[in-house]
């Protein structure tokens, strides 16, 4: 996965005020995708599993290879779609349960909000963390922002590839990476957009940018910027 990663949550009540059909969300992501996002992850908690494996096997179809897709939390859909792994939250089954489910090779990712957090869940062989709120988000309106200093100090003992997320724009995002994250994910940036793949491609090129000047060639074991 490039580095500087450029991850997608995927929210459909974000388009258009209220929850967007299907085909609305999957063409949003497709143009995302063609935008430069890196990392699809499919997080629609309301649909019941037939729906949400059709929907992931629908996405990967129009991503055709370009990113990769995790699904959030249901490793058996993940594992039933093809998809590249899942993302666990903080207090979710543990990691070498998800990799039973679906495989060694499987990338398995964990949600974490603190120092602690973050040391269990590389203990726990987690491939890598997305670290939040970074700043002030409508998709947790009552969850205070940590800031990039959480990841500055996540970063300074973590070895796994750390991205950020809440609240990120073009403006805002260089301050994460220069804070030690390999990448940042959105939700509203990109979904709730006129133009997704504009959007994106500002997002992955204040991305570059950043990581030009901030980023770590060498890889793990600098600020936690691990390849992916």
């Amino acid at each position: 996965m490039p580095e500087p990663c450029l991850c997608l949550v995927t929210d459909r009540s974000v388009i258009k005020g209220g929850r967007g059909d299907l085909s609305d969300l999957i063409e949003r992501v497709a143009q995302a995708v063609e935008g430069g996002v890196d990392l699809v992850q499919l997080r629609e908690k309301d649909l019941p599993g037939g729906e949400l494996l059709e929907l992931a096997a629908s996405i990967l179809a129009v991503i055709s290879g370009r990113a990769k897709l995790i699904v959030n939390e249901r490793a058996d859909v993940a594992l039933a779609a093809g998809a590249h792994g899942v993302q666990l939250g903080e207090d979710a089954l543990p990691v070498s349960a998800a990799r039973i489910t679906m495989g060694s090779g499987a990338l398995i990712g964990r949600s974490v909000h603190s120092e602690t957090g973050a040391s269990r869940a590389e203990a726990g062989g987690a491939d890598f963390l997305i670290v939040g709120a970074m700043f002030a988000s409508r998709s947790h309106p009552g969850e205070g922002p940590a800031g990039p200093d959480l990841m500055r100090r996540i970063s300074g003992t973590s070895r796994l590839p750390l991205i950020g997320i809440g609240g990120i724009t073009p403006e805002n995002a260089p301050g994460v990476i220069e804070a030690g994250a390999s990448g940042v994910a959105v939700i509203t940036s990109i979904l709730a957009a006129s133009d997704p793949k504009a959007a994106s491609a500002r997002l992955k090129e204040a991305l570059r940018e950043a990581w030009c000047l901030y980023g770590s060639p060498a890889g793990v074991g600098k600020g936690g910027r691990g390849k992916i």
